[in-house]
């Protein structure tokens, strides 16, 4: 598919500043259910009982056990071509970041360098309370074992983002910065519909940024990209990375 036009192309070269901005469809051509599409997860399950501090106050076990699985699925599954073809974007722009709306790590464990965690990460666990994080083992049994607690006495929980919470501020003011320094910006696999992460290719694009979307399905920014090529990343990525690599052998 990738065939840049002239006018996009003349916009790479070695010194150009790349963001990589990420949402659940770059995970799930690794098999990782998303969460908003018609057969994701919060069409089976009801967001505020597994993803709230109410709801964890309310059933800790249930919101752990749902965590738990969540992990194991992703432990199953590994980086497939679109988050290679980062780490291979990466050492031909330098100067270049991930910023992703996904807790599965899959970046880092591709190689991927310079990631924003703009929801935190599923396999990090942080005290209900103070928010520090603890120690605990990746996977544990909550009805044998009860659940962790602190030292001092809060709960242990996921650490990720949940509804009601705000996004970790240094983490979100560390990539807007880079959103506001970037030449181009890829959407990938992001639905543009969760905010404040959905605002990042809009500021991008504001700032003068060239902004291409990845994604099969039309978004709420798709009009607005320079380009838009609906296609899973895994394919599209692969072939972009090498036609910009003969350009600028």
């Amino acid at each position: 598919m990738p065939n840049l036009p002239d006018h996009l192309l003349r916009r790479f070269t070695p010194e150009t500043r790349i963001a990589f901005f990420t949402g659940a469809g770059i995970s799930a051509e690794s098999g990782i259910p998303t969460f908003r599409d018609k057969d994701g997860y919060w069409s089976k399950y009801d967001p505020m009982r597994l993803a709230s501090v109410q709801g964890f106050e309310a059933d800790p076990e249930l919101v752990w056990n749902w965590y738990l699985y969540r992990r194991e699925k992703i432990m199953s599954v590994k980086p497939n071509p679109g988050h290679a073809s980062i780490t291979k974007f990466q050492k031909l722009f330098p100067d270049s970041c991930v910023i992703t709306q996904n807790v599965d790590g899959l970046h880092k464990q591709a190689g991927n360098q310079n990631i924003y965690e703009l929801h935190g990460n599923i396999f990090i666990t942080r005290c209900l309370e103070c928010r520090q994080e603890m120690d605990v083992p990746m996977i544990f049994d909550p009805a044998k074992e009860g659940i962790p607690r602190c030292d001092c006495g809060g709960l242990a929980r996921p650490g990720v983002v949940w509804f009601g919470e705000s996004l970790p501020v240094q983490t979100l003011s560390d990539a807007m910065t880079q959103v506001q320094q970037v030449d181009v910006l890829f959407t990938i696999g992001s639905s543009t519909a969760v905010y404040p992460a959905a605002q990042i290719p809009f500021d991008a694009r504001n700032n003068g940024a060239v902004v291409i979307e990845i994604n099969p399905d039309q978004t709420p920014f798709t009009s607005h990209a320079d380009l838009a090529m609906h296609a899973p990343s895994g394919v599209v990525l692969p072939q972009l990375f090498e036609e910009l690599y003969a350009a600028l052998a």
